[in-house]
């Protein structure tokens, strides 16, 4: 497995400590970029309904971390 596909396997996972291992592994700009492409999964009506549950619980554990040295970008 591939550093990608294991990054979106734990982002995706609905596993807090996962999502959280994941979103950590990312600097400022790719966190911004992942948060943007998850808000555009869950509001975008083209996505399966699994991948857009993934993405909701991606984005509640992002959005309930404590920022860790000003990486994290808000809602």
């Amino acid at each position: 497995m591939d550093w990608l596909q294991g990054f979106w396997e734990k982002l995706f996972s609905r596993e807090p400590a996962q999502i959280e291992a994941a979103w950590r592994m990312l600097d400022k700009v790719q966190q911004k970029d992942v948060r943007a492409h998850l808000c555009s999964m869950v509001t975008e009506l083209d996505w399966d309904p699994e991948q857009v549950r993934s993405a909701e619980a991606a984005l509640d554990v992002i959005d309930r971390m404590k920022p860790e040295s000003g990486k994290e970008e808000q809602r």
